[in-house]
């Protein structure tokens, strides 16, 4: 009874940790978003920060609760638009403390004027006064903040006891803000990559599904994404087709009975002994052909290894990565096989070359995007096989870890000497900004440089009149549309089949 009671109990568990690693791979993936990021960080940040300045202002009457609005819209424009030129500490810190001082002093010379402290006189010059020194100031020095207009114009609110101290608020608690910022920004904004993308710290164990003279295009392309880390590995699968087997176990019986009818036609006249021997070789024909099928599949697994071998030591020679070679039996289904080996081989990435049936994706590669792994399916153009990417395309249709990824492969196989462009297709103009703002957020993470390129004409188009520029484009598999959205609107890589450059088709597999 209490062992059936904790064998279900512990189910619950397993079951409730696969629940709690899907839902947090869905977040992660949600974050990859710079915009979720940012409103993320934004509901984290700002309420924190001011509730720790309002503690302050509770314990201490040096900060005066005059100073939050300003605060606190200045605090949203850092952590809301970090890239922004409002975006900077210094000018956060500069500006907001040379609005109060700038209200400091416009109180002060309204005094010094004898316009009488707190008529209406006075303080609609110190308002002026203020606004116009601290609009002064700020383009002087350059530091044009929106709250320190309103940091100048609530000093003439406080005491006037009390103006020297809430100037001096402002300037401390500002700089607490600042370097908190500062901090989140360096340390964790700018290497959002490293923490939230998985693919820059993954798919460097490659298998690729080599079948006979296919897929050697398709595996140097996998050597170069997998050079391009220090662990990076190659792994080449080809399966022992059953069809193969058979016909090679038929010219082995063929040849066995050649043989035996050989020996058969040098016996004839021969004595009795012979004629005993003539049959006894026959009987030895007949229990051999039991061994006829596994010495086929022997000679075929030896003329699949010797091909990958070839193919696996000029990787080793020309890109210089670790390769090994698989050789596994068709039976289970090539797909079954192949993510059979991905997990023997502890690979992270599949690079298969495209293949085709009834105008679209194979039920093979269709079977691979089913599957909880990285997918590149890769269709090569024509030209050399040995070739170099050095000039990369990548079209991107919506922000995410498919992007993310798309890009990083683009990189690593481009190289710092490459010349690499992303670019998103749109319908109407009053999109554009949109489309650069998502752009700008998906190349900023990465070192190397990229060209941005937003157009009004159809994917289709605007590949056809780009994309023989280029060596390699990068596309998404549309994996994460609903079945519906496909149905309406086919895959990219569907629509552009007649591209005339290498083309490599992303899937992420925790789609």
């Amino acid at each position: 009874m209490l062992d059936g009671w904790r064998a279900r109990f512990e189910r619950l568990r397993r079951r409730v940790r696969r629940i709690e690693r899907r839902e947090l791979g869905e977040f992660r993936n949600w974050l990859e978003h710079t915009g979720n990021l940012l409103h993320v960080s934004v509901l984290v940040f700002v309420p924190v920060l001011i509730g720790a300045v309002t503690y302050v202002s509770q314990i201490s009457a040096e900060v005066s609760f005059l100073l939050f609005p300003p605060l606190a819209s200045g605090t949203y424009t850092l952590f809301a638009n970090p890239e922004s030129e409002y975006a900077s500490p210094l000018r956060f810190v500069g500006g907001l403390t040379a609005g109060a001082v700038c209200g400091l002093l416009a109180v002060r010379a309204s005094n010094w004027l004898s316009l009488g402290s707190g008529t209406p006189g006075a303080v609609a010059a110190s308002a002026a006064l203020a606004i116009f020194a601290v609009g002064t100031v700020t383009w002087a020095a350059n530091v044009e903040e929106p709250s320190a207009f309103s940091a100048a114009l609530l000093t003439l609110l406080a005491d006037y006891d009390e103006v020297t101290a809430y100037v001096l608020g402002v300037a401390v608690t500002t700089s607490a803000v600042a370097a908190v910022f500062y901090a989140w920004r360096e340390l964790f904004y700018e290497r959002r990559a490293q923490y939230l993308y998985q693919t820059t710290k993954g798919d460097d164990h490659v298998l690729v599904p080599v079948v006979g003279d296919d897929g050697t295009e398709a595996a140097m392309f996998a050597a170069r994404l997998a050079g391009a880390h220090e662990a990076g590995k190659v792994v080449l699968l080809d399966v022992v087709a059953d069809d193969a087997v058979a016909a090679a176990t038929e010219a082995i019986e063929s040849e066995r009975t050649a043989d035996g009818e050989t020996a058969g036609a040098g016996s004839v006249g021969g004595n009795a002994t012979g004629e005993g021997q003539s049959a006894g070789s026959a009987g030895g024909t007949g229990a051999g052909a039991g061994s006829a099928a596994s010495e086929a599949r022997e000679r075929v697994a030896g003329q699949v290894a010797m091909r990958l071998e070839r193919l696996a030591n000029r990787i080793r020679t020309e890109v210089g990565v670790p390769c090994e070679v698989v050789v596994a039996s068709e039976s289970g289904g090539r797909a079954n096989v192949t993510l059979g080996a991905v997990e023997e081989a502890n690979c992270d990435l599949v690079v298969a070359p495209y293949e085709e049936s009834h105008g679209s994706l194979s039920p093979y590669l269709k079977r691979l995007f089913d599957a909880p792994v990285d997918v590149v399916v890769f269709r090569g153009g024509g030209g050399e096989v040995d070739r170099v990417w050095r000039r990369v395309l990548v079209a991107v249709g919506r922000p995410g870890d498919t992007a993310h990824a798309m890009l990083d492969f683009a990189t690593r196989v481009a190289g710092r000497a490459g010349s690499l462009a992303v670019c998103h297709c749109i319908d109407a103009e009053r999109e554009r900004r949109r489309a650069e703002a998502m752009l700008a957020n998906l190349v900023e993470t990465f070192d190397l440089g990229f060209e941005t390129r937003v157009s009004r004409a159809s994917i289709e188009r605007f590949l056809a009149a780009n994309a023989t520029q280029y060596d390699l484009v990068v596309i998404g598999a549309s994996t994460d549309r609903s079945a519906a959205s496909r149905f309406i609107a086919p895959p990219t890589f569907e629509r552009v089949a007649d591209v005339e450059t290498d083309v490599a088709i992303v899937h992420r597999g925790n789609q």
